[in-house]
């Protein structure tokens, strides 16, 4: 039995419960609609503090967390900050290589390869002259460019292992959120 389960596991995926779950929503479309949520809370300065723990998932409200995520951003020095976390845009950089990576390696277990290392680093230009407000017909407010390098190794030819991360790229849903753009609908509540 053991060795069953053994088998089952991939670069920690429980490949039988991947299929299974990919089974589900073929079969029920509507279970596949999630809704995500963080609540984000002004603490000092550039000091801010986002806290993530319910969201919405399979038709129900989960409610599998006990206990709440908790995220602390902030801004460097340089930048009128006191380093009390990664700056926001440090977070969309640490987010992309999450996601890029946890759907290559969702990737890599569905086509039996099994990884021994799974590395990225990010770089993204940006021009603070527009968040700053200084020239904003030149710049514009986020990255002007973004470098990702993945490094990757595990049972499979190069070429295989090269189709693993493009399949995590195409999968990934910040990747896609990033290089797509999605609309945001911006509501002010005043107190």
């Amino acid at each position: 039995m053991s060795q069953t389960v053994t088998d089952t596991v991939r670069n920690g995926v429980d490949t039988a419960t991947m299929f299974a779950t990919l089974d589900a929503i073929k079969a029920q479309p509507e279970i596949a609609q999630f809704r995500f949520r963080a609540t984000n809370t002004w603490i000092d300065g550039a000091h801010n503090r986002s806290t993530i723990k319910g969201f919405y998932a399979a038709c129900a409200e989960d409610t599998s967390r006990t206990e709440a995520f908790t995220l602390d951003a902030g801004e460097p020095a340089i930048l009128l900050g006191t380093d009390t976390g990664p700056n926001p845009a440090e977070f969309l950089l640490h987010a992309l290589a999450a996601c890029v990576t946890t759907s290559l390696v969702y990737s890599a277990a569905a086509r039996g390869v099994r990884l021994t290392s799974v590395s990225s680093m990010l770089e993204g230009d940006l021009d603070v002259q527009g968040a700053m407000g200084v020239n904003t017909e030149d710049h514009r407010n986020g990255f002007e460019r973004i470098r990702m390098t993945v490094t990757i190794a595990g049972d499979a030819p190069p070429e295989k292992l090269r189709q693993v991360v493009e399949r995590g790229r195409d999968r990934s849903v910040v990747f896609d959120s990033v290089t797509n753009g999605v609309p945001v609908d911006l509501e002010v509540v005043t107190a």
